[in-house]
């Protein structure tokens, strides 16, 4: 039983399993948005497996990243870097979760979400994680497989692309981009430590601060693109502009010269409610619409 417990344990830490909540409730947003019905089982099904594929794609990059989580205060103790498990391991891990993930979306979804599970995970692993220590731009790269899920979601039920499903994928690729600036600024020193090339270090803490009260109105446009789009009411549009306005008037206040770190930790918390709040919103306006349709 302890021997389940710790490769239980030792999983969860590789495929930052804390990060499989996020992945859950965007890819739910996605179908319960989507047009069409799925049932329960195939619906369930969808869901499990693009965590796993997140997981997956998670075992490679610490695999990939040993050495620099090593360095890291955050990830030294993970079961790579400590010698707890091996690289082997691991890659058996990835690669049984990777293959078993893509099979259950093949029988349980369609083909549509299957290559955006495929292309997902393949530019997570091989673009992004080796980008982080030459470019900046990891970042960029970064957000798009962070943004697939909903879609996938959505073309779960849908078995099609539409705007809808690329204003999901705009609001969480917007989302994420003041939400790591933010981390990269607090965590400067791991990061720095570990050689990883983050927006702040390369252009500095003010251009930085000023990309992410940027991104924070971007995200906000993209908010309110279902409104103009007649994927949802005015209300939803009101209540979208005002979460946004103080969305981006904690990145108007985190510009300023003093206390900085403290003012950039209230934007990465205020990303950590915006997204739940904004998406359920969407999915409660969806569901008024329809009952009173």
């Amino acid at each position: 039983m302890s021997a389940l417990k710790s490769w239980f344990e030792d999983f969860a830490e590789l495929s930052k399993l804390r990060l499989g909540s996020l992945v859950v409730i965007t890819t739910l947003i996605g179908i319960l948005l989507a047009p069409g019905s799925m049932s329960f089982l195939d619906a369930f099904m969808t869901i499990i497996a693009t965590s796993l594929l997140v997981a997956a794609a998670n075992i490679f990059n610490c695999v990939l990243e040993v050495d620099v989580d090593a360095l890291m205060e955050r990830t030294k103790m993970r079961p790579l870097p400590t010698g707890k498990r091996t690289n082997k391991e691991a890659i058996i891990w990835g690669s049984f979760f990777g293959a078993a993930s893509l099979a259950m979306l093949a029988i349980f979804s369609n083909a549509i979400t299957t290559a955006l599970g495929a292309l997902g995970f393949i530019t997570y692993v091989a673009c992004y994680t080796p980008l982080k220590r030459i470019s900046m731009t990891a970042l960029f790269v970064g957000a798009f497989p962070g943004a697939i899920p909903p879609v996938m979601g959505w073309t779960a039920s849908a078995n099609s692309l539409s705007v809808t499903a690329w204003i999901l994928f705009a609001i969480l690729f917007f989302w994420q981009l003041p939400h790591f600036i933010a981390i990269a600024i607090f965590r400067a020193d791991d990061y720095k430590r570990a050689g990883l090339k983050t927006l702040p270090q390369s252009l500095g803490n003010k251009q930085a601060r000023w990309h992410m009260l940027i991104y924070a109105a971007g995200l906000v446009f993209a908010s309110l693109a279902p409104v103009f789009f007649s994927d949802a009411s005015n209300l939803y549009g009101i209540a979208a502009a005002l979460l946004g306005f103080v969305f981006v008037a904690l990145c108007v206040a985190a510009l300023q010269e003093f206390e900085i770190i403290r003012r950039t930790r209230l934007v990465f918390f205020a990303t950590l409610v915006y997204l739940p709040v904004i998406l359920g919103l969407w999915v409660f306006d969806t569901f008024l619409r329809s009952a009173a349709g």
